[in-house]
């Protein structure tokens, strides 16, 4: 039954907007009509499908559902199903709660093929930008077995540790971002206005400059002149590496470097390792085969290098290798891992054990992510500071020197 969005008047002249389910647009103007309203304007909610059987929403170019949006969508609908609301009621409570209009469109699009009688995980397929894959397969996992209400709690506490995780990440790197911007805003200040104004004083007066103001005069005249130049060719150079990025061959590489990059090759170990862990987690946990779960695990991998490792992993797997086995021969995985892996294995409690195992991975990134975070503040305070103290020194040294000559 096709959605429309309507907007109607009441009996005191007051708008209502919302959306509702009929047969047609007219029988949707009649419904209104029947609630004392007047429909002043009847849109229906296109769900055109493409060839490949996704659906194709009205909504704004690039419109999708936010972290946020997920999680509490994800949040609600499992209340509402534990509360014993069926399927089509809890999506017309989630409906009422919803503002933003992409999210009531898609509830909507949703709700009205539901009651039309195809499952919720083929209807989420038809949405792939808005749940993803492991999404789709965990709720296909929990109306298999007839547990969709603790399977939807599981991936909700689920993408809840996931952004809580990535906030962290966020904010631990906020103040030493603000601190470069600042830094380079100062430094640009004091070398195209200040240096140039104060130090062209000396320019007539014949005097020989100290070493150091030549050349702060000449990387003043340069940022001067070529700022802008540098700065577009350095933005035309990061392009060029995110398009470069996209051979196969070079990314692999790039990315097991990173694996090994100094100081920062930990972090992104860590990174990869608590989204495999807890991934593999929630998706064997809600019943889903072993096989599919590490490929499902694997897609929420963001380096190419350890996406391969799981796949070999797999690989293994499938002739019949133990789990624990096949990532122990596996580099870049934490042994740590690998044993609550092979304890899980061992007592048939391997959800348990990766809950734990992944917990402790997201722990030791948010350590690492401290520790990095902890070391930038002094070093860009330290690297602004000396860059100052040279401008300074610059602008200072005309001027003692004027002076010794003056006595």
């Amino acid at each position: 039954m096709p959605a429309f969005r309507y907007e109607a008047a009441d009996a005191g002249g007051a708008t209502k907007k919302g959306v509702l389910n009929s047969d047609s647009a007219r029988s949707a103007r009649a419904e209104l009509r029947a609630q004392g309203l007047v429909p002043l304007k009847v849109d229906q909610i296109a769900t055109q499908v493409d060839a490949s059987g996704v659906t194709k929403s009205r909504g704004g170019f690039g419109e999708r559902l936010t972290s946020t949006e997920l999680a509490l969508f994800t949040r609600q609908l499992a209340s509402l199903l534990e509360a014993g609301l069926p399927l089509e009621q809890a999506f017309t409570a989630l409906l009422e709660q919803a503002e933003r209009p992409y999210l009531r469109d898609l509830i909507a699009s949703v709700r009205s093929e539901v009651i039309g009688g195809d499952s919720l995980s083929a209807v989420l397929g038809r949405h792939p930008r808005d749940f993803a894959e492991i999404y789709r397969a965990l709720v296909a996992s929990g109306e298999q077995i007839g547990q969709l209400s603790r399977v939807l709690s599981r991936l909700a506490d689920y993408i809840e540790r996931r952004n809580a995780l990535i906030q962290k990440v966020r904010l631990a790197f906020t103040y030493p971002a603000i601190v470069t911007v600042v830094a380079f805003s100062i430094v640009i200040f004091l070398l195209t206005y200040v240096v140039p104004q104060i130090v062209s004083v000396f320019a007539n007066t014949k005097q020989k400059l100290p070493f150091l103001t030549v050349v702060m005069l000449a990387v003043s005249d340069f940022v001067r002149h070529y700022g802008i130049v540098v700065g577009i060719a350095l933005i035309g150079a990061w392009f060029m590496w995110r398009r470069a990025l996209q051979n196969t061959a070079l990314k692999r590489r790039w990315h097991t470097w990173l694996l090994t990059a100094p100081l920062y090759g930990k972090f992104e170990r860590s990174l990869n390792t608590a989204r495999f862990a807890s991934t593999l987690a929630i998706t064997t946990g809600s019943g889903v085969p072993i096989l599919r779960a590490l490929d499902t695990s694997r897609d929420t991998l963001n380096n190419v290098a350890m996406q391969e490792l799981v796949e070999e992993a797999s690989d293994a797997v499938r002739e019949g290798v133990s789990l624990a086995r096949a990532l122990s021969a596996q580099k870049h995985f934490p042994p740590m891992l690998i044993h609550m892996i092979r304890a899980g294995e061992i007592t048939g409690e391997l959800p348990a054990m990766l809950d734990r195992a992944a917990a402790a991975q997201e722990a030791d990134l948010e350590r690492r992510t401290l520790t990095i975070a902890g070391l930038l503040e002094p070093a860009l305070i330290l690297a602004m500071g000396v860059v100052v103290l040279l401008i300074v020194l610059a602008v200072l040294m005309p001027i003692i020197e004027i002076n010794q000559l003056v006595r």
